[in-house]
């Protein structure tokens, strides 16, 4: 009995209402609010009450020792307007499909409060984690600790700047590379090199890997790198100033397919054959690939293989195992006749339903 009584005194005391209104500064009447989903209450102010009273040990039952899942993750998302998001959403499925989770999307519109705003919102619902894109490579600013609350997190597509955040992204630099050594193995020595806004990552990226793939086999580019915009009049101006400088070419790397597209328009208009004469290499693989004449052989992103590994590793972070790291995924090379060496089973072989979209 003596045993008993002393065991008694050593158990935690009770984690109450008040207490927990004590911890959070605020009113008894909001936590209970809060703590049985009732009420007006802002988003946020409930997220952080349960997470309070969720750290000082507080249970609703006494069967609710295990931690509370909803079989939910979101996935935030800036572009609602381009395929980008869908091959991504694809891979968030694919990769959810074995697991017990599934996932809503979150629009953010490009405006960070609202991004803030609509995760409070659903996550003080209940969501287990959350996948957060952007529509282009660019770093971005890493979610606040008063948003994320401890929510696990897994950036897709467009990385976080904080390196002890989880990112995956596409390898722009490996493709770029690939690129380079695609126009190689088609017999290509003299190659010009195409960018797009300097300032924007995936071409900065793409570019700095086909300058180290060319100084890995001893060449550089005939001329300057030329950077201009993503547009196909760009490919059309950036290719003519190089003819017109007098430079022998015999390839050609676009950071994009509408570039090369513009690229291969100037080389015919000039007389010159592509790929017999001037070899060209694109990026993306967008409908616009395939409805040029000749085809452009050009890389895709593989957002599908984005999303489903930002699934398979946000689901591990859920069950404890976080991985604070950039991880790349490859950019798998696509058949294309403007450079038709490495037209090999393992790469992509156009999509007729595109093309044929293309050319109506």
């Amino acid at each position: 009995m003596e045993q008993h009584r002393a065991d008694a005194g050593r158990r935690p005391a009770k984690v109450t209402v008040r207490r927990i209104a004590e911890a959070a500064h605020v009113s008894p009447a909001t936590v209970s609010k809060a703590l049985n989903d009732t009420g007006r209450i802002a988003p946020e102010t409930r997220r952080m009450i349960r997470r309070i009273a969720d750290e000082l040990g507080y249970r609703r039952s006494a069967v609710a020792h295990a931690p509370r899942r909803t079989g939910i993750i979101a996935v935030a998302t800036t572009d609602l307007k381009s395929s980008f998001i869908t091959d991504l959403l694809e891979g968030v499925e694919q990769a959810l499909g074995t697991t017990a989770y599934c996932a809503t999307v979150l629009y953010t519109h490009e405006d960070p409060e609202l991004e803030e705003r609509q995760i409070n919102r659903i996550a003080s619902h209940g969501i287990d984690g959350l996948i957060l894109t952007g529509s282009n490579t660019d770093a971005r600013s890493s979610l606040r600790d008063r948003v994320t609350m401890g929510l696990p997190t897994v950036y897709a597509y467009a990385p976080s700047r904080d390196p002890g955040d989880c990112s995956v992204v596409a390898d722009n630099v490996r493709a770029g590379r690939d690129a380079i050594a695609r126009l190689i193995a088609y017999g290509c020595t003299r190659i010009a090199l195409i960018g797009a806004e300097e300032h924007w990552a995936a071409s900065t990226d793409r570019i700095n890997g086909a300058l180290r793939e060319l100084g890995d086999r001893g060449l550089t580019p005939v001329t300057p790198i030329q950077f201009g915009s993503w547009e196909q009049d760009w490919g059309v101006i950036a290719t003519e100033r190089l003819l017109d400088a007098g430079n022998r070419i015999d390839g050609i790397y676009c950071v994009n397919d509408l570039v090369a597209r513009g690229a291969i328009e100037l080389l015919r208009s000039r007389g010159l054959r592509v790929p017999e004469d001037v070899a060209v290499v694109g990026h993306d693989n967008r409908s616009v690939a395939y409805a040029t004449h000749p085809t452009i052989a050009t890389f895709t992103n593989n957002l599908t293989g984005v999303g489903a590994l930002a699934a398979t590793l946000l689901v591990s972070a859920i069950y404890g195992e976080f991985r604070p790291d950039v991880t790349t995924t490859a950019c798998p090379p696509v058949f294309g006749e403007s450079c038709p060496v490495g037209a090999r089973v393992a790469e992509t072989a156009p999509d007729r339903r595109w093309i044929d979209l293309a050319l109506r």
